[in-house]
């Protein structure tokens, strides 16, 4: 998993990130692994759904970002659903996991603001939202793009998520438009809108509900990959 840091990155990781160490894995499905994070300095952190955590991963200061999908503040312990997407630094480290080895991570910190009183919520995104899906703790209209959907119905139903529409994704982006319309549809309702996943399909679906007189304040979005790029949150 690209070797120990070095002393100069160990003392780094010490002074700002809360050490941790994976107490178990799960493999519901070869391209997705539940993982759960336990330590002393994960108690009583205060955490939000829809906040995020950044895990130093590799012998550098480099990190992937990742939505808990719940966080026991008494035990000190977080789940974290990881997708193995490609062969990029993050799908390997998630991959290559043991319980018991140690890690650190940075957070929890504000990514997005899923709280709007009153509001309904539609939260769109793909597998590498599926974990925040799992965080809310209210009701949602849940709008997933995937690219196997018997893959995605099968690790959602697993974390406890029965109630999605999950679209194929297509050559073109076709199925866009079948999202842009179930995106409009909800748009009169008032609803509070979180745009997560690619970062092409958030910004396509952000140009239809400005044209559906969707104003800034029911948007929110958060990309957390684009096809080429490495690093997103």
């Amino acid at each position: 998993m690209g070797g120990e840091p070095g002393l100069i990155t160990r003392k780094l990781l010490q002074l700002l990130m809360r050490p941790a160490r994976v107490a178990g894995i799960e493999t519901p499905l070869p391209r997705f692994r539940i993982v759960q994070l336990q330590g002393e300095a994960l108690r009583n952190v205060g955490w939000m759904p829809g906040q995020k955590v950044q895990i130093a991963i590799g012998s550098g200061l480099a990190s992937r970002t990742y939505t808990p999908m719940s966080w026991d503040e008494a035990a000190g312990s977080t789940r974290l659903l990881a997708f193995l997407h490609g062969d990029g630094p993050g799908s390997r480290w998630a991959a290559g996991l043991r319980a018991g080895d140690g890690c650190h991570l940075f957070g929890p910190r504000r990514s997005l603001d899923l709280t709007a009183p009153g509001a309904p919520l539609v939260l769109f995104g793909d597998e590498t939202s599926f974990g925040l899906a799992a965080s809310l703790r209210r009701d949602a209209t849940l709008l997933f793009e995937a690219g196997d959907t018997g893959e995605a119905h099968a690790i959602l139903a697993g974390i406890g998520i029965g109630h999605a529409m999950v679209l194929g994704r297509t050559v073109g982006d076709a199925h866009l438009l079948t999202m842009e319309a179930e995106i409009a549809r909800h748009a009169v309702t008032g609803a509070h809108f979180a745009l997560t996943g690619k970062a092409s399909s958030i910004q396509r679906l952000i140009r239809c509900l400005r044209s559906a007189g969707v104003g800034s304040s029911r948007i929110s979005s958060k990309a957390y990959w684009a096809p080429g790029k490495t690093g997103l949150d």
